[in-house]
């Protein structure tokens, strides 16, 4: 068992449940007695750990081939539907928790309520809303000529007061996170690459200035170590990526502990499998820049004692949906993580950028049962939470959601 705080894993454990909250958690020999009546989940010898905490969660993107695919490849009606079933996904992987990193049309705001009344199943979840971009940068692609905008996805923005303005159409659609684009990306190597600016630091600053006006945090997709410096400068809640790092920047954002989730499986899948996509050959070999510089500023982060998340672009046709837990494994056997430390990156570290860590990312007492079973030793293969097949429970807030132990009964 693991409680998700770092430590090693605690051989022969319990976790005991009542109603939705944790009642114990420790040595079985130590467990206080329970009903008779009590329903029982055996590990076999396998793992419990706490539900896993998807922090970059895009719930709208489906088998995405191109940029373009993000916001004009079906309506807002098939979104919504594909959407739901992104979420149900999700939960059976065994993420009982998850913050949105941009969604469609705000799609993921009703996804939420819709999650938290039972209409649908998914992670708890927190919603983001559409993104916000400058004119011409990374998340502007469609040209003016084609006159359809990209109200669904971005909100695109020239200064300062087009920046509050954005922001404060954010507050009135509900959102709890405000998406940012400080910086380009390998995808668009022509105009906008991985080390392009895309939003001015006063643009920056207007954002974060209106949203903790209202109690939103703000994220931004940071890769320049230019734009990584202006977020952490014009005070940004965590960072998307934060790829390319020097000291100084280093320096700010232990300073202000500001959570970084680097989302590196996303530039291992699209080097391995982009080109089956006919994916540009000058993109993969961005990608395997911002893979090699993402990968040393994790280690760095986290042997500096900063704070990691794991999430991911999962969405893409090379990266798709389902494959959540990919992002563990390859921090155990690409990026050397150790696997507690992964663990506690994908639970506590998770919720905690969430705004949750006084109710789940960790087993503790009182704390909600969130938890996930599995009957394999992922101290021996990471790679176990992977298959859906390991996955004996999943158990949000003390009910079976997901997992063998339903399906082999039904």
């Amino acid at each position: 068992m693991f409680i998700g705080d770092g430590g090693d894993g605690i051989a022969g454990a319990d976790v005991h449940v009542v109603k939705d909250r944790i009642t114990y958690v420790g040595p079985t020999e130590a467990a206080p007695p329970v009903p008779e009546s009590t329903v029982t989940i055996d590990a076999n010898n396998g793992t419990i750990l706490p539900g896993l905490v998807e922090a970059h969660f895009h719930p709208t993107y489906f088998n995405v081939a191109a940029l373009e695919d993000l916001d004009i490849k079906y309506p807002v009606e098939y979104v919504t539907l594909l959407a739901a079933a992104n979420c149900k996904l999700a939960l059976e992987c065994g993420y009982t928790a998850a913050r949105s990193g941009g969604s469609l049309f705000n799609i993921d705001v009703w996804l939420k309520k819709a999650i938290n009344e039972d209409v649908v199943m998914g992670p708890r979840l927190a919603a983001n809303g559409r993104e916000i971009c400058g004119v011409g940068g990374l998340m502007d692609w469609n040209p003016d000529f084609r006159k359809i905008g990209m109200e669904g996805l971005v909100l695109l923005i020239n200064g300062p007061e087009e920046a509050r303005a954005a922001v404060r159409k954010l507050v009135k659609d509900g959102v709890e996170w405000v998406k940012t684009y400080p910086t380009g990306d390998a995808a668009a190597p022509d105009a906008n690459d991985h080390h392009t600016l895309c939003m001015t630091f006063e643009e920056m600053h207007a954002v974060v200035e209106t949203a903790h006006n209202h109690n939103l945090k703000v994220t931004g997709h940071c890769r320049a170590t230019e734009g990584i410096k202006n977020a952490l400068l014009a005070g940004y809640d965590s960072l998307e990526h934060g790829t390319f790092m020097d000291r100084e920047t280093m320096d700010l954002l232990l300073e202000r502990d500001v959570p970084v989730v680097p989302a590196l499986y996303f530039e291992k899948a699209s080097i391995d499998n982009g080109p089956a996509f006919n994916m540009p050959q000058a993109v993969i070999d961005g990608h395997q820049e911002t893979l090699d510089g993402g990968a040393e500023s994790a280690r760095w982060i986290l042997r500096e004692g900063g704070r990691i998340g794991l999430g991911g672009d999962y969405g893409f046709a090379w990266n798709p949906h389902g494959d959540y837990a990919k992002e563990l494994s390859f921090f155990v056997d690409f990026v050397g993580f150790s696997v507690p430390e992964v663990i506690k990156c994908a639970t506590q570290t998770g919720a905690e950028i969430m705004g949750l860590a006084d109710e789940i990312g960790t087993l503790e007492v009182g704390k909600l049962a969130d938890i996930l079973v599995l009957n394999a030793d992922v101290t021996q293969d990471i790679s176990a939470i992977e298959d859906r097949a390991n996955i004996t429970a999943v158990m949000q807030g003390g009910i079976i959601k997901a997992g063998t132990m339903l399906t082999t009964a039904s």
